[in-house]
């Protein structure tokens, strides 16, 4: 039976345990495929990508040398193969492949939360203008450069360091401290008008948004200005 410690798991991996490599899958199947889709947008390329990422990392696990975390690691394969696909294909990584996005493809799986109070009996004003907010954010995300979303990405919605981003696109700390903040003015740009739905004061701040000040809001974003 495998470890439950993932150092130990990787231990255990690297020394030919398929036992040991599946729960490491199951440890980060999610969230690689959420990582996948966020860059592609198209759900069969990421199901894609996701496969070939832990077949890349099964191939390669003895080459780890626990110089990044497991996750670091994993995710750098998955950014790497989701930018070859890219290059491959002639694509950017703003649009979906050959069609617009729809609402429900804003963010793909655990994709930007609404705003208002959306249970039964809610306000239906609210909940449509929350609709109306989420709408707003999809487009304003799509409509980043590739480098700047995915730097935005693995930043609020995977919740990475500035340094773990760093090492996964392999550049310095300062150029992605850069990109998050040229992200940040160009979201603040396109979302300017927007304003805290009614009824959500004191609410989370929607997945896709933390850290990210709107009108009306106080707090730095994340020591980012």
């Amino acid at each position: 039976m495998p470890s439950n410690d993932e150092s130990a798991l990787i231990g255990e991996a690297r020394s030919g345990s398929a036992a040991a490599f599946e729960e490491l899958v199951r440890r980060h199947d999610r969230s690689v495929l959420r990582l996948a889709l966020s860059i592609v947008r198209s759900q069969e390329d990421a199901r894609d990508i996701y496969q070939e990422a832990f077949l890349k990392a099964f191939r390669s696990i003895r080459s780890f040398r626990n110089e990044c975390s497991f996750k670091t690691w994993l995710f750098r394969i998955v950014t790497n193969l989701c930018l070859d696909r890219a290059r491959r294909d002639g694509v950017r990584l703003r649009e979906p492949h050959g069609r617009r996005a729809g609402p429900e493809d804003d963010r793909g799986p655990d994709a930007v939360a609404l705003l208002a109070d959306t249970r039964p009996g809610g306000d239906p004003e609210t909940m449509l203008a929350a609709a109306e907010t989420r709408r707003r954010i999809g487009e304003a995300l799509r409509a980043l450069p590739g480098r700047e979303r995915l730097v935005f990405e693995l930043r609020h919605d995977q919740g990475m360091r500035l340094a773990a981003v760093a090492e996964i696109l392999e550049t310095s700390e300062e150029t992605v401290r850069n990109c998050l903040y040229r992200s940040h003015q160009r979201l603040r740009e396109a979302l300017s008008d927007l304003r805290p739905a009614a009824g959500t004061r004191g609410r989370a701040a929607p997945r896709g948004v933390r850290g990210l000040r709107l009108p009306g809001e106080s707090e730095p974003v994340n020591g980012v200005e």
